[in-house]
């Protein structure tokens, strides 16, 4: 007997002992429908409940698990009351994301993850296990209407609050995006200067212009800039996502002036050999006052047609006979290139006493003209 007590000492001896809360590795001897069964080296088998493997209640745990397989958990219970020791693979995940999120705090690391959830106050992303709360006021660097379109969606953050024991890990990505922003508006004002012609895309279009994004700042597309001619709606002509070729005109700070306006394209480089004196052209009335009404001959190029030279009946005002939109043709009766100033004749088209091929319009109000043509 005394032999059979000191086989006793030694088997004891030879099996290990486990505390609460320590980690052992063991080799899956069965998988059962609610529960994985280890060998942990131990006088008893390690049991993993379902709901301490995995979060998803109808996962089939054959799929997951194979006989065979080694792992890894976190002692729960020594005895779980039937001999057994209690096992935890899904705390032991916690515990290691705790420790990834610590150290990334502590160093301040850019983490990638997955959204797992999208909430009402925000966005919930996993590291290893253990969640982490982006809230919607630092999910973007501008205000979010609508948080769905990040779900699934791979996400960098910061973490910056870490207290696991109040379960509160707070991410931020909002700074991230400044931070980069930062970086690129460096990088593109070292790189563009006045009269350089780059790439954009329309972020926002209002009543008074458009905005561009440049890849690092927005420019400003002024609605007197987007076209040599006249542009009464600028939602009319772009929308959100258009891609333009724009000219910088202009650098203040960090203000980007735009324009669509090109040198090579402007139309009055052409004018004066395609409006010469004795030219009969076509183009649209495009606006009326009481003294005339100004023709549009192509973008960017109006003429005035003086109600007097409008018919060699009398015309009290130009409305009485035309209209806005309606295409006419006319005579170029006198080009002024250095102020932009072209004047017709409709008149001048008819045969006529040689005292009206160059009708004298003396009695204009030539300021009030200039205005109009101005605006």
């Amino acid at each position: 007997m005394p032999e059979l007590n000191e086989f006793e000492q030694m088997l004891e001896e030879s099996i290990k002992t486990i505390r609460t809360g320590e980690v052992v590795t063991g080799k899956v001897i069965d998988v059962k429908d609610d529960e994985i069964v280890l060998n942990i080296g131990y006088k008893s088998d390690g049991i993993i409940p379902r709901n301490e493997y995995t979060n998803a209640a109808n996962a089939n745990l054959r799929d997951l698990v194979q006989v065979g397989d080694e792992m890894e958990a976190k002692v729960v219970k020594v005895n779980d009351g039937e001999g057994q020791v209690a096992l935890s693979y899904k705390r032991l995940a916690i515990d290691k994301g705790n420790k990834r999120l610590e150290e990334a705090f502590n160093n301040q690391e850019v983490m990638t993850a997955k959204v797992s959830q999208v909430l009402d106050g925000g966005l919930s992303v996993e590291v290893e296990g253990t969640r982490v709360f982006i809230p919607a006021s630092l999910v973007s660097d501008t205000y979010e209407r609508d948080l769905a379109k990040y779900a699934g969606q791979d996400i960098d953050f910061l973490i910056t609050e870490f207290n696991p024991r109040r379960r509160r890990i707070i991410g931020d990505r909002k700074q991230l995006m400044i931070a980069r922003k930062a970086e690129m508006q460096k990088a593109l004002f070292e790189r563009i200067q006045v009269g350089d012609t780059v790439e954009g895309t329309v972020k926002n279009v209002t009543d008074f212009g458009a905005f561009i994004d440049l890849g690092g700042a927005d420019g400003l597309l002024h609605i007197s800039e987007m076209s040599w001619g006249r542009v009464e709606n600028p939602k009319k002509v772009f929308k959100t996502g258009d891609q333009l070729k724009v000219l910088i005109k202009d650098i203040n700070g960090e203000k980007i002036a735009l324009s669509l306006k090109f040198p090579d394209q402007n139309p009055w480089v052409r004018a004066s050999e395609n409006y010469a004196i004795g030219n009969v052209v076509s183009g649209r009335v495009a606006r009326m006052t009481d003294f005339g009404a100004f023709i549009e001959l192509e973008p960017g190029v109006d003429a005035l047609l003086h109600v007097s030279q409008i018919s060699r009946d009398h015309v009290d005002k130009p409305s009485d006979v035309l209209r806005i939109g309606q295409q006419i043709e006319a005579k170029v009766v006198d080009f002024n290139g250095e102020d932009r100033k072209i004047s017709l004749s409709i008149k001048a088209l008819n045969s006529a006493p040689a005292a009206e091929e160059n009708p004298d319009v003396a009695d204009v109000d030539i300021d009030a003209v200039a205005a109009a043509q101005e605006e």
